[in-house]
């Protein structure tokens, strides 16, 4: 997806990142970690709203292009918007992936794959503990 611009993004130091974070949003959003299946409440989120940033509370991706993908993370067909995620290649674990992170502030998010439902073709499937929920009710 699209670059956000060097001047818009959110930066701060590490030390400011753990602080702001729990210890398995950083492990996941600020080293590329993964949460283990099926431990995100948001995998089972059914409410009509907004999934956002934990780092910095941009939006990324809306319930409409959520489904259940079986894979135990919450999985989502697109996002938000074209420039909402950035892609990067990623060549960890002897595979080759494509990953996504933040366009605002660069937060590992999870990956893309090529096996989701139309209308993309894509599942983007999405750590719980990069993500928070704002439904639309609040």
């Amino acid at each position: 997806m699209s670059t956000a611009d060097d001047e818009t993004k959110v930066q701060k130091s590490d030390a400011e990142w753990r602080s702001a974070l729990t210890p398995e949003q950083y492990r996941v959003t600020r080293r590329h970690g993964t949460e283990r299946a099926f431990t995100s409440p948001l995998n089972n989120e059914k409410r009509t709203g907004t999934y956002t940033c934990v780092c910095c509370g941009a939006p990324l991706f809306r319930s409409e292009t959520k489904f259940d993908s079986g894979t135990g993370w919450p999985s989502f067909f697109a996002p938000i918007t074209e420039d909402a995620v950035e892609d990067h290649a990623d060549r960890s674990l002897f595979m080759r992936r494509t990953e996504n992170r933040c366009a605002k502030c660069d937060a590992h998010l999870g990956h893309v794959f090529p096996d989701g439902p139309r209308p993309t073709g894509l599942r983007y499937c999405m750590n719980g503990a990069a993500l928070t929920f704002q439904p639309d009710d609040e």
